[in-house]
């Protein structure tokens, strides 16, 4: 496997500003049944495994499952911003900065729980959400001040998801774990 294939194994996102209720419905299924999947999946690594990293110079497993917790949590700010202010500029991250501070040494049993509490939140706003939320917006100023609404926000995560789950999966069946 290349490294781009390695990088990106389900391929880059495309940002989607629509999306059908089949697709909405699949998204959030998605959201709801990550923190079980990474969980399952990283339940039987020791600490060898789980320092492993996906990819030359990529991060470890450990790491993974520390960012998405980060990143999911940025994302449920993002939502809830969004919902509630009117076109609001949203906090951006250097996600790479937050990859080496010390919480990243912890168990990672703590990101794994903390992913089961945001998603449950996550997945219980997004199904409250009438048509006309998900066209509600907010600014990101990591991407030239651009525009983004909720179904955007909705389908990065989702991929966000496969994204990172398949880091780990197509390490640990390269391995043989």
């Amino acid at each position: 496997m290349n490294l781009r294939d390695l990088q990106y194994p389900i391929g880059e996102h495309v940002y989607q500003a629509a999306a059908t209720a089949e697709q909405i419905k699949d998204a959030i299924a998605i959201l709801q049944h990550f923190p079980t999947w990474i969980e399952t999946r990283i339940e039987n690594l020791d600490e060898q495994q789980l320092a492993t990293p996906y990819r030359p110079d990529g991060w470890t497993i450990t790491q993974v499952v520390h960012h998405c917790a980060d990143s999911h949590m940025n994302c449920l700010m993002r939502l809830k911003v969004a919902l509630t202010e009117n076109n609001p500029s949203i906090k951006p991250y250097d996600e790479a900065a937050w990859a080496n501070l010390t919480d990243y040494d912890m168990p990672i049993n703590n990101s794994t729980t903390l992913l089961h509490a945001i998603h449950r939140k996550l997945v219980v706003l997004f199904n409250g959400l009438a048509d006309v939320d998900f066209q509600k917006t907010y600014i990101h100023p990591q991407h030239d001040n651009k525009t983004f609404n909720v179904i955007e926000l909705l389908m990065l995560y989702a991929w966000h998801c496969k994204h990172h789950y398949a880091h780990i999966n197509n390490l640990c069946l390269a391995n043989k774990w």
